[in-house]
């Protein structure tokens, strides 16, 4: 009888009713409603920023590159694709992709060697590292118009720095029309490229150096192996993300060249060191046809994006998917 007046622990007015089973329960679905407004306003502003200063823009010159246009006003005179047939009949502009071709392959088989062979020398215990380290990455902070007229000085000619030093161990043969020169001034033009450039690229290789796990060389040396065995079998494969993202970097910026060969040379002598880019900024402010300067601009982001996309495919493809499978392995 006196179970009759114990209490029912399954109800009272402290427990809380029991959630629909036809769906969430409204507080959840409205914080759920209220975190999607928030993500939302906050990606509203970039993605209006985004499509006024570069989707629109990209838009624009696709259009304006089917028009006779010299700048003033909307294009109305239209030419179909007669701005991109010259393009591919302009020995300027061929002349140009063979010069990025250049500017490519110097990159890859000079620059990013001897940054690599430079981060590996300073990822060792020596003494003044961390100075050696700012010293090769300060003229990567150098703007290209402070590096463009410092160049311009050294290599004067006949009162440049280059050509006293030179006759100074009297290798003043050497020496001469640096940039003026047809036959140098592509050579020079990348000696300031790698100066300006290599400090990046080794700072890259530096910080991924300093992410390989110590225990695997000590356990290379306990085995026996040598330094190049070591840095050809350890090192070099798990450098391997970095060393593509570098090379990724170096292709594009070869492919966008502008400013510090503006400012050296202006695409000279005669259009011996011009780039695509500096063809289009010719083109478009100097001689206002700006709709065959347009056509330069789409050939470049295609050139781009036709690199870009084939290098994530089949290059950056098995970094992509490890960084995936790894945010996936976090959430669980």
């Amino acid at each position: 009888m006196t179970s009759t007046f114990l209490p029912d622990k399954r109800s009272g007015p402290d427990t809380a009713p029991p959630a629909p089973a036809g769906g969430p329960a409204p507080g959840r679905a409205r914080r759920r409603v209220l975190h999607w407004l928030t993500a939302v306003s906050f990606q509203v502003p970039a993605l209006a920023l985004f499509g006024l200063l570069v989707l629109l823009p990209m838009l624009f010159a696709l259009y304006a590159s089917f028009f006779r246009w010299g700048g003033f006003g909307m294009p109305s005179d239209s030419i179909g694709a007669d701005n991109f047939t010259r393009l591919f009949d302009d020995p300027v502009f061929l002349g140009d992709l063979w010069r990025c071709l250049v500017l490519v392959v110097f990159s890859l088989a000079l620059q990013l060697p001897f940054a690599l062979a430079m981060a590996v020398l300073l990822n060792q215990r020596l003494r003044g590292r961390a100075f050696y380290r700012m010293l090769f990455f300060a003229p990567y902070i150098l703007s290209e118009v402070i590096t463009g007229i410092l160049f311009s000085m050294i290599f004067a000619p006949d009162d440049g720095l280059a050509d006293h030093v030179l006759g100074g161990v009297g290798l003043d043969g050497i020496g001469g029309e640096w940039f003026s020169d047809p036959s140098t001034v592509m050579a020079t033009v990348f000696l300031v490229m790698m100066w300006k450039y290599f400090g990046f690229h080794m700072m890259l290789y530096l910080a991924g150096l300093q992410s390989i796990p110590a225990e695997l060389t000590e356990a290379a040396i306990v085995d026996g192996a040598g330094p190049w065995q070591r840095f050809r079998n350890v090192t070099l494969p798990l450098l391997a993300p970095t060393l593509r993202i570098s090379v990724f970097l170096s292709v594009i910026g070869s492919i966008q060249l502008f400013d510090l060969v503006w400012v050296i040379t202006a695409g000279g002598p005669d259009h011996h060191s011009e780039t695509m880019a500096i063809t289009m900024f010719q083109y478009g402010f100097k001689r206002y046809q700006v709709g065959y300067a347009s056509a330069i601009s789409v050939v470049i982001f295609g050139i781009s994006l036709v690199f870009a996309l084939a290098y994530q495919r089949f290059v950056l493809r098995r970094d992509l998917e490890g960084a995936t499978t790894t945010m996936r392995g976090g959430g669980q």
